[in-house]
């Protein structure tokens, strides 16, 4: 066994010198224009793809605008001009509104690296004449300040992830060596999934995105970790038995099997039900979140043993475990919470449920229709302050306009149906194998919703004509549109995924019906808990569709895992004790370990609000909430209590009692 051990550290030492640079690489193969993952089917995908019959196929518009109050001089019209050669450009073009105000519009060519070419407009205009705004916006600088706000994800967050879960190891263990330990298999796992999830993406076999890139990194960490923790606890519960410190990693490993390799079974089929999604960044999360907590699962179940069978009980330093000593998890906060469910279990039952019930109350005021695309940043950007210096004069869609596709022989009618109320100009702007390209300027932003409700009115106008409506309003209406599709979809079925492994876990049908039920209710109040802080202490302007999928999706599988580490444990112990004393004991033996590892977890999640995207805060404060009230209510309380009230019934059909 020492030489098997001696034999995984090195494989791993070398696996993660190699394979560790690559969570850095992440980012040259990250993807971030949402109308790159859309279906073939979304009507503004089939207009991009028509539109590669015209020579203006697949440029990206960047708009630069100018601002003198008092009215812009010959001096600031040339320097607009010189600043925009060299480019695709459209000729200095002044404001209806009077003469404070011009734009250019920079046709970008989407093969070259977008953000670079925006940061170089950028620093050309920075010499601007004393008292000219200038600023680049439209949907290129978007694309360039979001690719920016993800460059956080590389360093920052990682340094802020691990330096939670070390301080959570340290007060948990109160050893200085083993955590330490557990971050070099987290850190181990993050590797090998990067370079996998690298390979793939670049390979174009998934769709990766700076959201899926921020959430494979805190997965990871926070599943590592807690898969150590149930590790490193059972290695310490059998060090007081064994005094063989091998053999008690063989007897902790044996235990943790298979409640660890269940949990991990459960996440990952639970995220892979995303490839069912219409939508490619949702089909791309799946598998990368999957490779993820495969990763950690494989260091936890190898490189971690390994590392546990060498250090032995000198790993707990200075409060290393001794032989034959008394195991205090049965004492203590968690004995008696065990007692208290024993003496109580109906009234705890009936009072968490109500208390879960009274969160999910406040469902319904949850927003999540969508948001503009200039919500998404939670700082100050420039895309987003040029947007808005552009409405203020010129028509919202000036530089992005919304794109008809028709037959050439019915121009004149498309554009006449096509002039509904927010739509400030409509003309033809070229024509190819038999089709007319048509641009129609809206009144309002893009981005927002009152332009999304104006493409919706253009769609049902021209639809009749054989037209079809694309362009960057058209792509986030059908984004939300296929976002929506999906939650109705997918969450079903990952509940029809997690009872069947729950079932087979449990030998038990009534016992996953119960622990689903607890779980989605948790989620429902989860939800409700967000729509009051969203709405009321943040203020957020509201939420994409894909976050109560998001938040669905990892609450209901990890939360999952929680009620995994419990009822396995309880089922053990109820086969020498009967359910009602083997639920007590199981409770007082985990109790301690399931709320290390959900605080752990929940302090993972909450380090991606560090980067300043809108969609990463929501998910991060869902998470970590959703997953401190299934570790601290749901497991600790609520399922003890119904399995102490149930008894031995709960196993049905299984003849466990």
């Amino acid at each position: 066994m020492r030489v098997l051990a001696g034999v995984l550290l090195v494989v791993w030492l070398a696996l993660g010198g190699f394979t560790g640079p690559y969570a850095g690489k992440l980012s040259e193969v990250s993807e971030n224009d949402s109308s790159a993952f859309l279906p073939n089917s979304a009507e503004s995908t089939q207009v991009a793809e028509l539109q590669k019959k015209f020579q203006q196929e697949n440029a990206i518009p960047a708009i630069v605008v100018v601002e003198r109050k008092g009215g812009l001089t010959e001096e600031d019209r040339r320097y607009l001009a010189d600043q925009t050669k060299g480019f695709q450009a459209s000729p200095v073009i002044p404001a209806p509104d009077g003469d404070e105000a011009a734009q250019v519009v920079l046709l970008l060519d989407p093969a070259k690296d977008v953000k670079d070419s925006v940061f170089q407009i950028r620093d050309g205009t920075r010499g601007a004449p004393d008292g000219l705004t200038v600023l680049v916006t439209g949907p290129a600088a978007q694309v360039a300040d979001l690719v920016e706000a993800f460059g956080g994800i590389d360093g920052l967050l990682l340094v802020v992830a691990g330096a939670v879960v070390a301080l959570i190891l340290l007060v948990v263990y109160r050893s200085p060596l083993l955590p330490v330990v557990v971050l070099v298999s987290a850190v181990f796992a993050l590797g090998l999934a990067s370079f996998v999830v690298y390979l793939l993406a670049k390979n174009d076999v998934l769709a990766l995105n700076g959201q899926s890139q921020g959430i494979l990194s805190i997965l990871v960490f926070g599943a590592a970790t807690d898969y150590a923790l149930l590790l490193v606890s059972r290695f310490r519960e059998e060090l007081r038995d064994t005094q063989d410190k091998v053999a008690a990693v063989k007897a902790a490993w044996r235990g943790t099997i298979e409640p660890i390799t269940a949990s991990a079974g459960t996440v990952i089929l639970g995220v892979l039900c995303l490839l069912f999604s219409d939508l490619d960044s949702n089909k791309g999360l799946g598998p990368v979140a999957a490779i993820g907590i495969a990763a950690a699962l494989l260091t936890t179940m190898t490189f971690l043993p390994a590392a546990l069978a060498l250090l032995g009980r000198g790993a707990f330093w200075p409060f290393a475990p001794k032989f034959g000593s008394e195991h205090p998890e049965t004492s203590g906060l968690w004995g008696r919470t065990a007692n208290f469910v024993r003496r109580k279990p109906r009234a705890i039952w009936i009072v968490t449920t109500l208390v879960l019930l009274a969160g999910a109350a406040f469902l319904p005021q949850l927003k999540a229709s969508g948001t503009a695309q200039s919500d998404v940043f939670l700082t100050e950007v420039e895309s987003v302050a040029g947007q808005e210096l552009l409405s203020r004069h010129f028509p919202g869609g000036t530089g992005s306009p919304t794109v008809i596709i028709a037959p050439e022989a019915k121009t004149a009618e498309v554009v006449q149906k096509s002039e509904v109320d927010g739509v400030a100009t409509v003309r033809p702007t070229g024509t190819a194998d038999g089709l007319v390209r048509i641009e129609a300027v809206l009144e309002d932003a893009p981005d927002s919703d009152a332009a999304v409700a104006t493409v919706e009115r253009i769609r049902e106008a021209v639809h009749g004509s054989d037209a079809k409506v694309g362009g960057p309003t058209a792509t986030l209406l059908d984004t939300r549109t296929t976002s929506e599709h999906d939650r109705t979809l997918i969450i079903p079925i990952v509940l029809a995924v997690i009872f069947l492994i729950l079932a087979l876990l449990l030998r038990s049908l009534l016992a996953p019906l119960l622990l689903i039920g607890t779980v989605v209710l948790s989620f429902a109040a989860t939800m409700g808990v967000s729509a009051l802080v969203f709405n009321h202490v943040f203020d957020f302007p509201g939420a994409d569709p894909v976050v109560p999928l998001f938040g669905f999706v990892f609450l209901v599988a990890l939360g999952i895992d929680y009620n995994i580490f419990l009822m396995t444990r309880v089922r053990e112990e109820t086969q020498r004790l009967g359910t009602v004393e083997g639920t007590i004991r199981g409770l007082s033996l985990t109790g301690g370990v399931i709320t290390s590892a959900g605080v752990v977890l929940a302090a993972t999640f909450a380090a991606l609000a560090v980067l300043p995207i809108l969609f990463l805060t929501q998910i991060a404060f869902i998470v970590a909430f959703g997953v401190l009230l299934d570790t601290l209510l749901v497991r600790s309380l609520l399922v003890p209590a119904l399995s102490v009230d149930i008894g031995g019934r709960i196993w049905w059909p299984s003849k466990l009692r």
